[in-house]
């Protein structure tokens, strides 16, 4: 069982930036497939972002060109820079290994 667990949310104006850490247990950390998902209040979970092992990225149309993932297989971290930030980005947001293993989540506000 990977242990994940999610850091560096918090409350950001419009058009602020956050970045959103991810540390996943693990002796074979850069074989893991690893994602972002957010989910709000009253909606389904989506996807925001995924990185494979080889580093190629996936991103939800909603977030392209202002989020970015990447992956620092020396710290067993995966990270989500979120820049233009909008309100409709307000969400919990969600790591995941191998999109088996899930961690708490951290909550991202975006409020002026």
């Amino acid at each position: 069982q990977v242990h994940v667990v999610e850091s560096g949310g918090g409350l950001v104006q419009p058009g602020g930036s956050l970045r959103l850490s991810c540390a996943a247990s693990g002796s074979i950390f850069k074989t893991y497939t690893m994602g972002w998902y957010r989910q709000a209040p009253r909606k389904q979970r989506e996807l925001v972002a995924i990185i494979r092992s080889g580093g190629t990225t996936t991103y939800a149309d909603s977030v392209k060109g202002r989020f970015t993932i990447s992956r620092d297989n020396a710290k067993n971290t995966v990270y989500l820079q979120m820049d233009s930030l909008k309100h409709e980005d307000t969400a919990l947001y969600l790591c995941t290994a191998n999109f088996a293993s899930w961690g708490p989540g951290t909550q991202v506000t975006v409020s002026s």
